[in-house]
């Protein structure tokens, strides 16, 4: 079972592959693909539950997840990505929070949408034993505060802003860096300047490791960012057997005889 480690350690020798993963049988599946970290995101929030943001995300939804997610996974890390407001705001609470997702629902790491405010955070949860994944950048929980999904680091203020944050949240001990929607040169910049991994999101190719959310790989997302690419169709084929399944059931195709078993020991009830 590869660990965070492991991970950090072999950064550089190949790229990091990261995807997200919600359940059990697309965890499986992306496990089997070699894929080397799974995100249980909060991106659950727009991919799978409904919301237009990640802000209602629940600490229960994420931890029901992540824990389905870590029963089916033999290879890959799993890292569980910590909601809007379940941490930072009280240490306790944050710590219990994150706790809870290595203890209850067997993640290896959890993953902070990282600021000046989780670098003390970072610092504690690390002595504690709980690995953390920093992420800077676009980080979606302030969409309200920035104003929509913008790239960030776009001036020379603003990417020596996420650098300087980097090496901070390396020096509390964050065990990689999830950089996104940021230019890839900002990204190369930052890789260079740490020790630690670094995964990007549009970010560029030059940074250790890239992630995108299951949705947006494969094809089943109604709308995908500018810096995803779709390497399936899967909505197309769940129309199509859908589709299928209606016309069969509709016409009597099915169930079939091959799908039935007749009991003839059993009378006639009426």
């Amino acid at each position: 079972m590869p660990t965070v480690r492991d991970v950090r350690r072999n950064a550089g020798d190949e790229p990091i592959t990261m995807l997200t993963a919600y359940d059990a049988p697309t965890a499986s599946v992306v496990d089997d693909a070699g894929v080397d970290v799974i995100l249980v995101g909060d991106s659950m929030g727009n991919a799978k539950l409904g919301y237009d943001t990640t802000l209602p995300v629940t600490v229960d939804e994420v931890a029901s997840a992540t824990g389905a997610v870590s029963r089916v996974t033999e290879d890959a890390v799993v890292v569980a990505d910590m909601p809007f407001l379940s941490f930072g705001a009280d240490e306790a609470d944050s710590i219990e929070h994150c706790g809870r997702m290595l203890k209850e629902a067997n993640a290896d790491a959890v993953k902070l949408e990282s600021g000046p405010h989780t670098v003390e955070l970072t610092d504690r949860l690390t002595d504690l034993g709980i690995p953390v994944m920093a992420h800077l950048g676009l980080t979606p929980q302030h969409v309200n505060q920035l104003g929509g999904y913008f790239r960030q680091g776009t001036d020379q203020s603003a990417a020596k802003r996420i650098l300087d944050l980097s090496r901070e949240h390396e020096d509390a001990g964050a065990c990689s860096l999830v950089l996104e929607h940021v230019p890839a040169n900002v990204a190369s910049d930052v890789t260079d300047a740490l020790d630690v991994p670094t995964i990007g999101i549009g970010a560029g190719p030059g940074t250790d490791g890239q992630v995108l959310v299951v949705d947006d790989a494969i094809g089943l997302s109604e709308r995908s960012p500018p810096f995803a690419e779709q390497f399936g169709d899967v909505k197309t084929e769940m129309e199509n057997a859908v589709e299928g399944y209606v016309d069969a059931v509709e016409s009597g195709e099915f169930p079939s005889e091959e799908h039935s078993h007749v009991e003839e020991d059993v009378d006639s009830l009426y």
